[in-house]
């Protein structure tokens, strides 16, 4: 992720490590850091995002050489966490993807992960170093604050989602939330069944920690306007947008259903799937602030954004 790098960078006023990454002939990463990091705390920013196991396989090569480099520390700086959908068997015979990740990034010599809005927060507990686990609330909060917005309500699209939309409601200062009752036929498709909680005549703004097909979060807009909400905003973390999220998302913005798409920048969106209402609200200055506190040892406090300050 070299731009939110370098944006992270910028904010820190610490250069960064020239690292020459590409692949061989055969296909195999290659990786080699070009300047000495002996003695040096190193916080590595990748997130494991589409192509996950190419990204995977870069962030724990990288993370080798930094170690073999005599490197004091190495702290991850994941903004998305990949196979963290795969927290648990669901079935007889499956991994746990998740701690398999966790155990890798150990064994390859992280200190301490950061991440943001981790899809469950028990892999936390995969983990023996410390986890970080950011929200990213408060950038959200600060973004539908600007709008000005009256009459809100908060929507979960789904029973999991619950505390989120109820810490987004509480810093907006929004009394309303509301749950969409979601039912999985298979791991392949959502369908909303129906809506608890008040949503006519009110605006909605359904929050998620990512989008990866868009299938869930198109149900949830048709269920709040079925149910005769006023106007609806979709917000959600990490906009991973798996085919075929953008023509799902195009569909409702064609169809006038959506006012607009608010993600952060956890991961890059490419050009071609950018549509002309997505809002990015950059993770930088928030990652920028985790970075120089646990340089100087400081206790990690909610980010708020008006640089971090309390």
């Amino acid at each position: 992720m070299p731009q939110l790098a370098k944006e992270i960078s910028r904010h820190v006023g610490i250069p960064l490590v020239r690292a020459d990454i590409g692949k061989f002939s055969n296909g195999e990463t290659r990786v080699e850091i070009l300047d000495s990091v002996r003695g040096a705390d190193v916080f590595i920013i990748q997130s494991t995002c589409p192509p996950v196991n190419d990204n995977v396989m870069e962030l724990l090569l990288t993370m080798d050489a930094l170690r073999r480099a005599s490197a004091n520390s190495i702290n991850l700086m994941v903004p998305y966490f990949g196979y963290a959908k795969q927290d648990k068997k669901k079935t007889g015979r499956e991994p746990i993807s998740a701690k398999v990740m966790a155990d890798m990034m150990e064994n390859a010599g992280a200190a301490r992960l950061v991440t943001i809005d981790l899809h469950a927060q028990q892999i936390e507990g995969f983990f023996d170093v410390p986890v970080d686990n950011l929200s990213a609330i408060y950038l959200f909060a600060d973004f539908f604050r600007k709008k000005k917005m009256e009459n809100t309500v908060v929507v979960a699209p789904d029973a999991g989602g619950v505390k989120r939309a109820r810490d987004l409601a509480n810093t907006l200062q929004a009394s309303r939330i509301a749950i969409i009752d979601k039912y999985r036929p298979d791991w392949r498709k959502a369908d909303a069944m129906n809506v608890i909680g008040k949503v006519e005549g009110m605006n909605a703004i359904i929050i998620d920690d990512f989008i990866d097909t868009g299938g869930s979060i198109v149900e949830a807009v048709k269920a709040v306007k079925n149910h005769k909400a006023e106007k609806v905003w979709v917000a959600c973390t990490h906009p991973v947008l798996t085919e075929p999220a953008t023509e799902r998302l195009k569909q409702l913005n064609d169809a006038g259903e959506v006012e607009g798409f608010v993600f952060t920048d956890t991961v890059p969106i490419q050009k071609e799937k950018m549509l002309k209402n997505y809002e990015i609200l950059s993770v930088a200055p928030m990652l920028a602030d985790t970075v120089e506190r646990i340089a100087r040892g400081f206790s990690l406090h909610p980010y708020k954004t008006n640089g971090g300050k309390q």
